[in-house]
């Protein structure tokens, strides 16, 4: 087969997912590997596509080959693929996979992003490989690589392609209304980060109504007007002191004017089944925060104008983003039906999280997507100094060997677990773990006098 491999990462051939392709290749010579360098060449074919057209007109089939970054592919690979749609890239009918490198951090919503928009692109999909960053310096890493590569070679020669899971939910936009007047002045301080202009009517729409309904001044980012130098490198430049290595101010501006508001307000067109390639851009390069939760509590909320109903992947990486950032998702309002309502029902419910901060306890997702970050910065905090600061004073190392009374506890109910002291205890077992509860609860009659 000739095969093309679209490296995605901003390192080009110094890339560590690109070394899994390598080392693929050089095990099954009888296929023709050609790597384009599509992060690394992303500024120059913008302005010229045509040596990837005819490269994907030439290959049998498509490798996307890339680091996850911030829940999905990054910044440079999202605009590959929105070329990819501009130029209509003759890849109908071909097959289509992909190899990560990850920590494992949401790379199950990186992979459904490709996916999706294969399906989009006529390509026949075939479930890639999601490797650890280490993966091929260990043999069981490397049997792995191999193993993915002769499934896929079988799967291709039978013609057996992943079904597509695309949904359409008759999407039709519904246009939001802009009420007249205002409420005058107003105090607090919302920032709006919003990807919009006059190809993005509605949303313009809903922005506005959102601010004029809205009870404390607001404020809007436009990401267009941004002027970003470029994605990022991933060059860990700003692991010890969150500087980033780009000179256009984005560091500082992210923390002054950005997360510095009291809620966060984020507005876009869905695009390419994400929140599009701008949004990522701005995205990955937050990458200056490193892993730090540094919103923590602030209230968040989505104005959004596309068939969301339909990209459950998007769906999780938004919750995704909350629950690891600790955030108080306070609503998503799109324009899928009644447009008006849910604005204001956002309004509504990000004024009551500013006045009540209504925390809730972290799901699988934050809780999961955390122990990951804790477990990578602990062992990494030699070089992400800034991240590993952050972990310490923030109590974010909980690992569970610290918690010595819980083990020795258990312990203790193991040693009682036996059978002869089930029939001695009977039901005493479970009145012994429900005694912490019936404390609280006796606690609160006590406070309500009765």
């Amino acid at each position: 087969m000739k095969i093309l491999v679209l490296n995605g990462s901003p390192k080009g051939s110094a890339s560590i997912t690109l070394q899994t392709v390598h080392y693929i290749s050089k095990l099954f010579p009888q296929h023709e590997f050609e790597i384009l360098h599509v992060g690394a060449r992303i500024k120059s074919l913008e302005k010229d596509f045509s040596p990837a057209l005819e490269a994907m007109e030439k290959a049998d089939g498509l490798l996307f080959s890339y680091p996850v970054y911030t829940f999905i592919a990054p910044y440079q690979l999202h605009r590959f693929i929105e070329l990819m749609k501009e130029h209509s890239a003759p890849v109908a009918g071909k097959w289509a996979s992909q190899i990560t490198t990850s920590k494992h951090f949401y790379d199950v919503t990186a992979h459904r992003y490709i996916e999706d928009n294969c399906a989009d692109m006529g390509l026949h999909y075939i479930p890639g490989l999601s490797a650890d960053m280490e993966d091929l310096t260990k043999e069981k890493g490397r049997t792995e690589a191999v193993k993915f590569w002769e499934h896929l070679c079988w799967q291709v020669e039978k013609g057996y392609w992943q079904p597509s899971r695309a949904l359409s939910c008759g999407y039709e936009s519904v246009p939001a209304t802009i009420p007249e007047g205002s409420d005058g002045e107003k105090s607090g301080d919302v920032v709006i980060i919003a990807d919009m202009g006059e190809d993005t009517p509605n949303l313009l729409n809903m922005v506005e109504r959102f601010r004029r309904r809205l009870g404390v001044n607001s404020r809007v980012v436009n990401l267009r007007e941004y002027p970003f130098r470029g994605g990022c490198l991933g060059c860990f430049n700003c692991a010890s002191d969150g500087k980033c290595v780009y000179n256009d101010g984005f560091d500082e501006f992210l923390r002054t004017k950005i997360q510095s508001a009291q809620a966060m307000v984020y507005a876009f067109e869905i695009s390419d089944h994400s929140m599009g390639a701008r949004f990522k851009l701005y995205d990955d390069r937050q990458f200056c925060n490193g892993h730090r939760t540094v919103t923590i509590g602030m209230p968040v909320g989505y104005l959004i104008s596309g068939d969301y109903t339909a990209e459950t992947n998007l769906q999780t990486i938004i919750e995704g983003r909350a629950e690891v950032g600790s955030n108080i998702l306070a609503g998503i309002a799109t324009d899928e039906r009644e447009t008006d309502a849910a604005v204001d029902r956002l309004c509504d419910s990000l004024m009551y999280a500013l006045e009540h901060k209504n925390t809730t306890p972290s799901n699988f997702y934050g809780v999961g997507g955390m122990k990951i970050f804790r477990d990578l910065i602990y062992q990494m905090r030699g070089m992400m100094k800034a991240d590993h600061r952050f972990f310490k004073s923030h109590g974010q190392y909980d690992f569970p060997q610290k918690e010595k009374g819980k083990i020795m506890l258990m312990y203790l109910v193991g040693m009682l677990n036996t059978p002869k002291m089930k029939a001695k205890l009977g039901g005493k077992m479970t009145e012994g773990m429900l005694m912490p509860y019936k404390k609280v609860l006796d606690e609160l009659d006590k406070k309500l006098g009765k």
